[in-house]
Order: C-alpha cells, then structure tokens, then sequence
C-alpha cells in the first residue's frame, strides 16, 4: 500500500465519521481517571522542560487539545481530516487547528514545546513510522517530551464501519511497547517510561520520551 493510498483511506474514512465521532466521545475522558493522569504528567513535563507551543498531532475533534489547554499548556491541533478540523474548530474556536499529515509535518525546526501523538499513529503502517518520528524529533526543541500513546498487539486488522455505522476503510495497527521504543531510539529520543493499561480485555501503551 502506497502512502498516497492508505492516507487518502484514512481521511476519507475520518471525514465521513467525523460529526458523529466528536458527539460519542464527548466526555469520554471522564470515566477514565488514568488517561486523564497521563495528560497531567505530559503537561508536567512540558512546563519542565520549558513550556512553548505543544501540538496534538492526529487531534481530530479537538477535545484532548481543549483538555491540555486546561492543564495551562500553549496547545494547538493537526489533523489530517479537514471534517475534523472543522469540528475541532467549531468546539473550540479559542484553539488553533490546522489540516495536516504527520507524515509531512509542517513544523519549524525545534518549534515544538512538546508532541502529543494520542491513538493517532495506529493507522500508520510500520514502514511509514520512522519517517514520522524523525518529524518529531525535528520539531521538538532538544529536551522537550514526546508521548505516543497506541493499542497493544502483533496485529493489524481492517476497520471497515465505526462511529454511529458509517463505512471506513482504515487500518489499524496493533504494537508491542517494546517495538515502539526501540523506534523512538532509533529516532533519537530517550524513553524515559512505558504505560501499559488494561480495560475490557484491551491494552493501550503509553511512551513518555524526549528528544535526546
């Protein structure tokens, strides 16, 4: 699968849902006392590290770039779906939001307080992800922290319909903690500490690191 491919797939698939996606995880934050802990030691680190502007790469509503505002991060938003956007934009107009590929990431060099990557490079296949974090680490000021947060697994499967039933066609990729650390190295950042949650059967990692 080309990028131009599994990009356009995914944006197409995200448009489609994007209304309904923003109205079914309206408040889904609430009932969810650890991830909403993981928010707070990012935003801990940003401040340590310095404070400056921190992208929500793969935002799509808008609603955790709204929560690091809250937490008195300088927070704005990048999605590669302008349905998204436009969502993200309504919501929260206080916020900046702007459409655009983390593959292709139009950031200055060392302009990034912080990244946050939140379920957003799951759909990105393996092949795709150093090139993505060799953006991040071009954008993130030297010292300041990356989190990427993902599903556990070996795995990928075919999402064909979500979010209120509409058609998609997006891949989802499934990762084992220590794979996704060993590509943030090799991307040159230091992994300072792995999450792994448990809910319903699932698994979700989250990697707090730095750009070495």
């Amino acid at each position: 699968m080309t990028t131009e491919t599994w990009l356009s797939d995914t944006r197409t698939s995200y448009d489609t849902v994007a209304a309904d996606y923003a109205d079914l995880l309206r408040g889904a934050m609430e009932d969810e006392p650890h991830l909403r802990a993981a928010l707070a030691v990012f935003a801990e680190l940003v401040r340590t590290a310095g404070g400056g502007p921190v992208g929500d790469i793969g935002c799509g509503p808008g609603r955790l770039t709204a929560d690091l505002r809250d937490l008195g991060l300088d927070a704005f938003g990048v999605d590669l779906s302008p349905a998204m956007i436009d969502v993200a934009r309504r919501d929260h107009p206080d916020l900046r939001f702007e459409v655009g590929s983390m593959t292709d990431l139009d950031l200055a060099d060392a302009s990034a307080g912080g990244l946050f990557a939140w379920f957003s490079l799951i759909h990105v296949p393996d092949h795709e992800v150093p090139g993505v974090l060799a953006h991040f680490h071009r954008a993130l000021r030297p010292g300041c922290p990356l989190l990427v947060a993902f599903h556990v697994g070996d795995e990928t499967v075919l999402k064909t319909t979500g979010y209120g039933g509409h058609p998609m066609n997006v891949r989802i990729h499934r990762r084992l903690p220590a794979t996704v650390s060993t590509w943030l190295r090799d991307a040159g950042f230091t992994v300072d500490a792995e999450t792994v949650l448990h809910k319903d059967g699932r698994q979700g990692a989250i990697i707090y690191s730095h750009r070495s």
